[in-house]
């Protein structure tokens, strides 16, 4: 009987657990389904395909790379006769990445083939039914930097030390290029700038953008630059100060761009150790650079010599106007013809050490109404400045920009540290 009565109360106990777990699976509703997250690789589905990465190598071509993907022959006929102009299948490059989406299917035919041109930019040439190629971008995030320092030995060194691109160090010096002579910086000289820096996928840092305003302080004086659109159906951007000069000169202060040294000057009565310390007239400037550093125009002109003569060695000769010429001596080789037109800041040739040199160096020389002159005493002529029509819109967007560059700190070096004080400090906590 006491069996029999424990085993009803065992039942009851039961069912009215039971009951409550009822009424608390109806309170709590159903159990939440956790969907699985899709995960897309430039748009596409990765669990639709077999994905395969890898990078471009030396020999690799496009027309093999599919073919070993079981690619059919007509459609990699059709992606390199069709849409040259979207991906020229000639010009893939070693070192890029690729990635391959095959299918799932025994075959493992590749469907879409994804060219990564740059961190942001692709190509996707999607392959299955009807060829199809078009070019897309990552999607960016844009964070806006303030950057600024006190130059105590170098610019790189005072934009390197604070973790910033190196590409912000050439962009600057490139701004400031027909104005400041990078070559002659000196301690003391101060700058700020304002620029934004790209992110992929809130993370993945992927370059700064050019700069949008700056400021630098050089031998005291003063000098602003903002980023602004003068010619609207051109789209050309150039750089303006607060009284809307243009920044630009209609010629560059030096033959190579920012990171070289100037070994020697325009100096009449020099000394040379190559010709047994005699005076002879050194008419050019010389710029010290390794072997195979571009060589640029420092301004529009016409080639009018390309040749090899002598000491001078290889060299290049540039007719700007009815005033001015310039030359580029002692080149590794010319990348320009006699009769061709230049542009400033066009390569035309690199740096060597033909002739009589006893260094890699370009020595650049300058004529003025056929007259060497020394180019950095000259007082060049200034690009236009900007339009009177476009002058109020300009003023009124540089106000904010001049106000927050007025605002930002200089960021001080700390000073190098005393070796007697810290032998002294580290005395005094030996011996309180």
């Amino acid at each position: 009987m006491q069996k029999f009565i424990g085993a009803i109360l065992a039942l009851v106990l039961v069912l009215a657990s039971c009951k409550e777990k009822q009424v608390l699976a109806e309170e709590l509703g159903p159990p939440e389904v956790i969907e699985k997250p899709i995960v897309k690789l430039f748009g596409f589905n990765v669990e639709d395909f077999h994905v395969v990465h890898d990078t471009i190598k030396n020999g690799d071509s496009f027309g093999e790379l599919m073919l070993k993907n079981k690619v059919d022959y007509p459609k990699i006929v059709t992606v390199s006769e069709k849409y040259r102009d979207t991906f020229d299948v000639r010009k893939i490059r070693a070192g890029k990445p690729y990635h391959i989406l095959r299918s799932k299917d025994t075959s493992e035919v590749a469907e879409v083939f994804i060219y990564e041109n740059d961190r942001i930019n692709y190509t996707v040439v999607d392959l299955r039914d009807t060829v199809v190629a078009y070019k897309s971008k990552k999607k960016v995030k844009y964070v806006e930097r303030e950057a600024s320092g006190i130059i105590e030995s170098s610019l790189s060194e005072a934009i390197l030390d604070q973790g910033i691109d190196y590409d912000v160090t050439l962009n600057l010096s490139e701004i400031y290029a027909w104005t400041i002579d990078f070559f002659r910086l000196e301690k003391g000289d101060k700058f700020k700038v304002i620029y934004k820096e790209r992110y992929i996928n809130d993370s993945i840092y992927a370059g700064a953008e050019p700069i949008e305003a700056a400021y630098f302080e050089h031998k005291g004086k003063p000098i602003y630059a903002f980023s602004y659109v003068a010619d609207s159906l051109k789209q050309i951007t150039d750089y303006f100060d607060d009284e809307a000069n243009n920044l630009r000169s209609t010629f560059l202060r030096a033959p190579i761009k920012f990171g070289y040294r100037l070994s020697s000057r325009y100096n009449l009565k020099r000394r040379i150790a190559y010709y047994g310390y005699k005076v002879r007239p050194h008419k050019g400037t010389d710029y010290a650079a390794p072997i195979g550093t571009p060589i640029i125009a420092t301004a529009d002109g016409t080639v009018t010599e390309s040749t090899r003569r002598g000491g001078n060695g290889r060299y290049v000769k540039v007719r700007h106007n009815g005033t001015y010429s310039t030359q580029y001596l002692h080149m590794k080789k010319q990348k320009v013809k006699r009769g061709e037109f230049v542009r400033q800041g066009d390569v035309i040739g690199w740096v060597g050490m033909t002739g009589n040199t006893g260094g890699p160096h370009v020595c650049y020389r300058f004529w003025k109404n056929g007259r060497q002159v020394d180019p950095l005493r000259e007082k060049l002529p200034a690009a236009e400045p900007i339009a009177d029509s476009l002058r109020t819109d300009y003023m009124t967007y540089i106000d904010p920009l001049k106000t927050k560059l007025d605002c930002i700190e200089y960021l001080i070096p700390e000073p190098e540290p005393d070796p007697e004080t810290e032998l002294q400090e580290n005395q005094l906590t030996l011996n309180p």
